[in-house]
């Protein structure tokens, strides 16, 4: 009897269980059989052969730890028996990979997009309200309920107000990095007008904010100090009209596909993200940076025990430094706090089968395809390049997602294991790593990549099925779950003093 298991690269010395396997099963693999030991949970690894004493546990053809304990043919390969191989600085060097031939223009589809004055295209058309500061989180969204009650149209997809509890009491690069995101999010070409609300004493002042958007398109931005005026909810809503009438004749437009920005985000990750979901994403990263769209991976803890592969994809040298600069600046960031840069994955990854941070990383990285890394983004930055960047930002889904909006990302393609109803402020089509998260979560998960297993489906056929379906959430024709249930949320980086 065929047991569902897989041998991600030939040089591997660990299977992985497709469902659960039971003690005594025997199991065939390159003619060579194999009795477990013990039991196998779903997504685990096993082992194939003999791995001795500090030997090297090897997954995806990359080293993800080394065995402290004998480990014999069948046993489980987990928490108790490996060992990250992580430290904290290293010396990297630079192997580039060789360049890849880009697909012919010709070739290059279309979705139906709102231009911006910038040259950006949007997937919607809303009206987004941003807070200086937390004090006044409620009168936006009031404001933002008021006005979805009173504005419809079809050229038109809602009012949205954000939520955080920044912008007072902040000092130094908490506040800058405030700003910065804030800034971000109004740029964000989705948003086809912003109305941004102050409070007026707070650190993070209206016009502090104000010049570092002055090359947006201010007839679209409309703004207020709510201690300054007599009805702050009144007046948010007659902005608002002003905004909504300014939007007016905004239509969707058809736009090459390298208008398009994605950033990729994976979160409760299990022993199926990286051979689904993961590589399915990195299939679609490769596929837009071809066409000359842009792409966006960030996450850079999840890049720790992988990080040599992407300087080896850098685009040249400077490019290659600023990636180590990248790694070793996040890799203080921990040190500094007294943290270890090698800290194990979450709780909910270890029960998925993902054991160490090498392994998890070496999943994670998929999600950027095998493509040339063109540029490196400080948090906040905004994206000006095509091709895939990666971006300065932690693992934390909120922050990270929030991170990919503000750099222009304009949809997110967000891969999980478990299952989260977690959404942000752009379209985020939640990609499943295996059915039956997709099957018991359809009013979270968008698309499900489990039926690269379940039915034995070529990745290139997933491929193609997948990215027509991003050209219709880029184009209206679908919304997102997040988008139907109204989970759009926003979270921001603070690491330093609060008054």
């Amino acid at each position: 009897m065929q047991h569902k298991f897989i041998r991600i690269n030939d040089d591997d010395n660990v299977l992985v269980a497709l469902e659960e396997l039971k003690k005594n099963t025997e199991i065939e693999v390159d003619n060579l059989k194999l009795k477990l030991l013990e039991d196998i949970p779903k997504g685990h690894k096993v082992a194939l052969k003999k791995i001795g004493i500090n030997q090297e546990i090897i997954k995806y053809g990359y080293v993800i730890g080394h065995a402290v304990v004998e480990i014999l043919p069948g046993e489980w390969v987990h928490s108790h028996n490996i060992k990250t191989n992580l430290k904290d600085l290293i010396e990297y060097s630079y192997n580039p990979f060789p360049k890849k031939k880009n697909i012919d223009k010709n070739e290059i589809p279309f979705f139906k997009g709102y231009k911006r004055k910038d040259g950006r295209v949007g997937t919607r058309n809303e009206i987004w309200i941003i807070n200086t500061v937390g004090c006044v989180n409620t009168s936006a969204e009031k404001i933002a309920k008021i006005c979805n009650e009173k504005f419809k149209r079809d050229n038109f997809d809602g009012v949205f107000s954000f939520s955080h509890p920044y912008g007072c009491s902040q000092l130094g690069d908490d506040l800058k990095n405030t700003q910065k995101i804030l800034a971000g999010l109004i740029k964000n070409p989705n948003a086809g007008g912003v109305l941004i609300i102050g409070l007026g004493c707070e650190n993070n002042q209206l016009k502090f904010l104000l010049e570092k958007i002055e090359d947006a398109e201010m007839r679209r931005i409309k703004y207020f100090i709510s201690q300054e005026v007599y009805d702050e909810i009144e007046e948010g809503v007659r902005l608002v009209n002003e905004l909504f009438n300014e939007m007016k004749n905004d239509k969707r437009e058809i736009c090459p596909i390298s208008k398009l920005v994605l950033g990729m985000k994976c979160g409760g990750s299990d022993g199926f993200s990286g051979i689904t979901a993961n590589p399915l994403v990195g299939r679609i990263s490769d596929l837009l940076s071809s066409f000359g769209g842009s792409v966006l991976l960030t996450e850079v803890p999840e890049m720790f025990g992988a990080e040599q592969q992407l300087m080896n994809r850098a685009a040249n040298r400077k490019i290659y430094e600023k990636i180590v600069w990248l790694i070793n600046n996040f890799k203080e960031y921990f040190l500094n706090h007294h943290q270890p840069v090698y800290e194990n994955p979450s709780p909910g990854n270890k029960e998925g089968g993902i054991t160490t941070l090498e392994e998890k990383s070496l999943g994670a990285i998929q999600k950027g395809g095998s493509a040339l890394i063109e540029d490196v983004l400080e948090y906040g930055e905004t994206c000006k390049t095509k091709g895939l960047s990666l971006l300065m930002a932690p693992g934390n889904d909120g922050i990270s997602a929030t991170a990919l909006t503000a750099s222009g990302a304009t949809i997110i393609l967000f891969t999980t294991g478990r299952g989260t109803p977690l959404g942000f402020p752009v379209p985020t089509i939640k990609i499943s790593t295996n059915s039956f998260v997709f099957e018991r979560k359809l009013n979270w998960i968008d698309f499900d990549a489990g039926q690269i297993l379940n039915d034995n489906l070529d990745l290139n056929t997933l491929t193609n099925r997948f990215f027509n379906y991003i050209i219709k959430v880029a184009s209206g024709e679908i919304k997102t779950k997040n988008e139907i249930n109204g989970y759009k949320e926003i979270a921001i980086w603070k690491n330093g003093v609060t008054l």
